[in-house]
């Protein structure tokens, strides 16, 4: 079997034109030799593209380069983060359904959950990070999901994958993990017992903020029902967009050791300055859950969190003082990103629910970017000092 970087290089749909590199196939539809030729391809008979809602060679080639870096089966590419994690649940669960779901998840995700999903009869149940060993009874009769994000956003809790294997197992629940922190070089849930995996290929996976996309990857069984429930209600990925993601995860083991290395850099710079209430990063010893990222994680990710002191308006001066870092609401760019969670990304939570995520006033996500590192420190202590 050949590695994340080679095959993230060298897997590709090559046509009878003998490219190098991978064409862009913009085209909604595509022809038949036949009538007959039509009717085997819509009938699954025989295999072929027939409409770009459907497939596409852009988009079946970026499925087959993550399939291949998370050790999944099979998988479907979307136009958003947010489509993949709408659709890895409606697509397998019904009316009645319920969902034991990890308290620490994207602004998004928890509205799916608490406002979208209840619209439809399906319910959900949160469970805290620090007390999962106690989980048991949170399961219900109908609980068929188990739903997790680590490491989460932006509180950067981790959660050990081995215990959510065997957890799905003894229960007979579908494990979905939200990878987009991690990407699948740093972390493969699948390895670990999970069936589906998710991602925002928005973030990492592009790398430098142009396009939008979302990746569905898990068993085979599993995508049968996710790829009907797509195929007919349209989430579908743009050739563009999957053309470029294609060409993205070329680079993303060198962008992803960079963006580790500089973050752990920034996160053991600062750790114990004065006028911050913490520092957080995966691969700090003090991080509550190292020993877990350690085992899990090839390296710690590209986010850190600091927690200044003074609250929401020392936040906000740490932000406005900023030079160089850009503040908008995405990561995972190679540029470095700051964002002030509890006034937009999780905003719509309420202040207790943002508390017990450990989402406070003062808290700052940092995205670490591709820059010298030393440029991005003195950026954050300018600010820090400027702020006061």
């Amino acid at each position: 079997m050949s590695h994340f970087e080679t095959d993230a290089i060298r897997i590709q749909n090559r046509s009878n034109e003998r490219e190098h590199s991978s064409p862009i196939y913009l085209t909604s539809s595509f022809t038949f030799e036949s009538a007959e030729e039509a009717r085997a391809m819509f009938a699954d008979e025989i295999p072929g593209n027939i409409y770009s809602r459907y497939a596409n060679p852009n988009s079946s080639e970026l499925i087959a380069k993550v399939c291949a870096a998370e050790g999944t089966e099979d998988g479907i590419a979307t136009a958003s983060g947010m489509a993949a994690m709408f659709g890895s649940i409606a697509a397998l669960l019904q009316q009645g359904d319920h969902i034991l779901a990890s308290r620490s998840l994207f602004g998004s995700t928890h509205q799916l959950l608490t406002r979208v999903f209840p619209k439809w009869g399906i319910t959900s149940t949160y469970g805290d990070i620090s007390d999962y060993l106690n989980w048991e009874k949170l399961v219900q009769p109908n609980t068929k999901m188990l739903f997790l994000e680590t490491p989460s956003n932006p509180g950067l809790e981790i959660i050990d994958l081995e215990w959510a294997g065997k957890f799905a197992a003894a229960h007979n629940l579908i494990l979905v993990v939200d990878n987009c922190f991690a990407t699948p070089y740093l972390q493969q849930p699948a390895k670990w017992g999970t069936h589906i995996v998710t991602h925002s290929a928005t973030k990492y996976i592009d790398g430098q903020g142009r396009v939008l996309g979302g990746l569905i990857l898990g068993k085979q069984e599993l995508m049968k029902e996710v790829q009907f429930f797509t195929r007919h209600t349209g989430p579908s990925i743009s050739p563009f967009n999957a053309w470029v993601l294609t060409k993205s995860l070329e680079t993303l083991a060198v962008r992803m050791d960079r963006h580790c290395e500089n973050a752990l850099k920034i996160a053991q710079y600062f750790e114990g300055n004065p006028e911050l209430d913490g520092v957080k990063y995966p691969f700090l010893p003090s991080h509550p859950q190292h020993h877990l990222a350690k085992k899990q994680m090839k390296a710690g990710g590209g986010i850190i969190t600091l927690t200044l002191k003074g609250g929401l308006a020392r936040a906000q001066r740490f932000i406005d003082q900023l030079e160089m870092i850009s503040i908008t609401p995405n990561l995972g760019d190679s540029r470095s990103i700051v964002t002030h969670p509890a006034s937009t990304t999780h905003s719509k939570l309420s202040t207790e629910e943002r508390a017990r995520v450990g989402i406070s006033d003062g808290l700052i996500r940092l995205s670490v970017g591709l820059e010298h590192h030393e440029d991005i420190l003195r950026d954050v202590e300018r600010a820090i000092e400027k702020s006061k």
